[in-house]
């Protein structure tokens, strides 16, 4: 496979509508190798919690947090040049990892509420220049519960957040104006698509009611000179990312499977 080089016809996209989706960017068997170690992973089993991202009722959403880079097939991915290259590419710089997500959406488990991923991290960086990348394992469809964005809510600006269970979500009085005006778009992907979204893009997704998972992986990300705004940030904190070649990358799934595998 061939790392996708952006046109300048996705990048206007991607300033324009919040966010991208490169289809098949990733090979789909390395992919399901991927899944196959997540769900086998005695580490992953034991780092996820439910996060109650409700009021009141509702279903929890199993993820696991992890800050640090590791030796580990997720990680590899992370740094996979298929998906800091066009990250390059949009921002016109280089990249910092900030922290990863595993996705554990099986059957019967919850979503998020409407949010802006700057409106978590304004604290910590003085401009919007971040981004999440989604990355499929499974299918992603609105049975299952896929991402859900607001085209073009990048252009909001950040937006103010309040608390609702474990997550922050937006003001509900600016959301509901903003969805009156902005399209609503189901991203749905298939296993090896990755979506990239600004981090004031408006999203959420729906609660998982099918008998389909949708695993995934979200890789959080900012331009190299976006400045911290904590003091004496720990430079290991958010390290500069060196990209992998698909050898590194494939080389270090095949280590982990070969960990978790019987």
């Amino acid at each position: 496979m061939t790392a996708a080089t952006l046109s300048a016809d996705q990048i206007r996209r991607f300033e324009e509508d919040g966010y991208l989706i490169l289809e098949d960017q990733l090979d789909p068997e390395l992919v399901g190798r991927v899944l196959r170690i997540a769900r086998r992973d005695p580490q992953l089993s034991a780092d996820a919690k439910g996060n109650q991202n409700y009021e009141g009722e509702g279903l929890d959403t199993r993820l696991a947090y992890r800050p640090a880079l590791g030796d580990d097939a997720y990680s590899a991915l992370a740094q996979s040049r298929r998906i800091i290259g066009p990250l390059e590419q949009l921002w016109g710089d280089r990249v910092r990892y900030y922290y990863q997500l595993q996705m554990l959406k099986d059957p019967r488990t919850g979503g998020w509420q409407y949010h802006q991923d700057y409106g978590y991290h304004y604290q910590q960086f003085l401009f919007p220049a971040f981004a999440s990348v989604m990355v499929a394992l499974d299918p992603a469809t609105r049975d299952n519960g896929c991402l859900k964005v607001a085209r073009g809510s990048n252009r909001l600006g950040r937006l103010e957040h309040q608390s609702s269970g474990s997550q922050l979500i937006t003001d509900p009085g600016r959301l509901e104006l903003a969805l009156r005006e902005l399209e609503e778009v189901h991203c749905e992907l298939q296993p090896g698509s990755v979506l990239y979204f600004h981090g004031n893009t408006l999203h959420a997704s729906d609660p998982n009611l099918s008998e389909q998972p949708r695993w995934s992986l979200i890789y959080a990300y900012v331009a190299a000179s976006n400045p911290y705004v904590l003091p004496d940030w720990p430079e290991d904190q958010c390290p500069l990312v060196e990209k992998w070649e698909d050898a590194e990358v494939e080389g270090a799934v095949q280590a982990h499977w070969e960990a978790v595998a019987p």
